[in-house]
């Protein structure tokens, strides 16, 4: 993403998003659409898109709104949706059986091309047509793939020695299902999924709405 002003991680985590709806906008045929719209497709207010494309300079005309297709090559050249990028999968349970059975590929700009899990034997063996190798090759492996991100869904004791060995190959990122908060350089970037968090949240929201 090239721009000088620092983007919040809210606005960089809502642009995969503003995405998807663009292109079921195009698809339904919309030449141009309101910051309204938008709003009411996405259930984000529309003060919130209007402050997060601000940061992108002047993506749309008072009086006439955004303009689909230019959007649409906007977020698309922003995501860099051509250049797709090779994922490691760390942890094989139920969780990274799930991530392999729906891969990235499909319908994104990222991909699994191997996994790691410590049942795996050290040739390796094929889940869901993905190559997947004990641990203990991990290095030699991840290099071998062309991976650059990691998706790390191993057990909490587990994740800052495998996230430590992860920085020593140089990953670029880190997908962090585990509930550590990860330790790494400024280089890595992580960000953290906290399955237990989100439910107990969206349980107080349900529980206090109307209140």
């Amino acid at each position: 993403m090239k721009q000088e002003v620092k983007i919040p991680q809210a606005t960089t985590k809502r642009l995969p998003l503003y995405y998807r709806f663009l292109k079921n906008f195009a698809t339904e045929g919309k030449k141009r659409i309101s910051s309204q719209e938008l709003s009411d497709a996405m259930k984000i207010d529309s003060a919130t898109i209007r402050r997060d494309f601000s940061y992108f300079g002047a993506l749309g005309k008072k009086g006439y709104g955004y303009d689909v297709q230019y959007l649409l090559e906007f977020f698309r050249q922003t995501l860099d949706q051509d250049e797709v990028m090779n994922v490691a999968l760390i942890g094989v349970g139920n969780l990274g059986n799930g991530l392999l059975k729906y891969n990235f590929q499909k319908n994104h700009n990222t991909r699994i091309v191997v996994a790691f899990d410590s049942k795996a034997p050290m040739e390796g063996t094929t889940i869901s047509d993905i190559p997947v190798f004990h641990p203990d090759r991990l290095e030699e492996m991840y290099k071998e793939f062309g991976a650059e991100l990691a998706i790390l869904t191993v057990s909490s004791r587990s994740a800052q020695m495998m996230t430590d060995r992860l920085v020593k190959i140089n990953a670029k990122g880190i997908l962090n299902f585990t509930p550590v908060r990860l330790s790494v350089p400024d280089t890595i970037k992580v960000m953290n999924i906290d399955l237990s968090v989100e439910l107990q949240a969206l349980t107080y929201l349900v529980r206090n709405s109307g209140k």
